[in-house]
């Protein structure tokens, strides 16, 4: 797969999927976007070992610092719906892999950049992070799904400032309001991120998948209907070997070998 503007790496059964135009500190082009959507969907490909876990992060000083204006400018308002369309469905992709996301955050996460941060299950912030949503500066708004998953993320008021404002805040108020969840030093952001996706590798790959759906499906429904869809989720993994084993494990006082069926 030759990609151009985005690196997929993979460290046993963990991927890292890196923005490198950096040059243009990692802004977001319709080539991009397009290689990202590519890079999403050759995941499930991998079977030996499967992926159970995704980094996402930017190459050099910035994650990714919006969209690319270069771009936008000359855009009419065909082009640019399309354009967000290309934006919504590679984040759809990311927020609907099976597997947990990782958002490694190591400069400008502004823009389409903060909106990619939300599109993952996890946001962690290096001390240089720099997390908002300028684009009414331009005379223009999120496009790529902040208006919505910065409300469900942080809630209404304080999504309603970022945007109106444009303003940038820092890891630590990124992490204070709930935007992100831990802020470390620069040179132990991706040795974190690394950690808890190892973590999350270690355990039963079906019951991460059906966590994951629960909880995001559960999110946008009542709470009658989200804790049905528990119920069913959790009595349904009692027909996978990988419960048996755990279960089996725990009784053994052994490690669990879980096969992810």
């Amino acid at each position: 797969m030759q990609l151009d503007n985005v690196r997929l790496d993979f460290e046993e059964s963990i991927a890292v999927l890196a923005i490198t135009r950096e040059k243009q500190l990692n802004s977001l082009n319709t080539a991009t976007l397009r290689e990202m959507v590519e890079a999403l969907g050759s995941l499930g490909e991998r079977r030996a070992p499967p992926v159970l876990a995704l980094i996402v992060t930017g190459q050099g000083k910035s994650f990714v610092a919006g969209a690319d204006i270069e771009e936008m400018s000359s855009m009419s308002v065909a082009e640019a719906r399309e354009f967000a369309a290309l934006g919504h469905r590679a984040f759809a992709m990311l927020e609907s892999l099976a597997i947990p996301t990782i958002a490694a955050v190591n400069g400008y996460a502004l823009g389409g950049g903060c909106e990619l941060a939300l599109a993952c299950d996890l946001v962690l912030a290096s001390e240089k992070a720099k997390f908002g949503q300028p684009e009414v500066n331009f005379g223009i708004i999120p496009g790529f799904g902040g208006t919505q998953r910065l409300v469900r993320a942080i809630g209404r008021q304080r999504a309603k400032q970022m945007i109106f404002t444009g303003e940038h805040i820092g890891g630590a108020r990124a992490a204070e309001i709930g935007l992100a969840l831990e802020v470390l030093p620069a040179d132990r952001l991706l040795e974190r991120a690394r950690e808890i996706a190892g973590k999350i590798a270690s355990k039963g790959p079906v019951a991460i998948s059906q966590a994951k759906r629960v909880i995001n499906w559960g999110a946008d429904a009542d709470l009658r209907n989200g804790n049905e869809l528990e119920q069913q989720a959790f009595s349904l993994l009692f027909g996978t070997e990988d419960q048996k084993e755990g279960m089996r494990a725990f009784l053994e006082k052994r490690r669990a070998r879980f096969l992810g069926r």
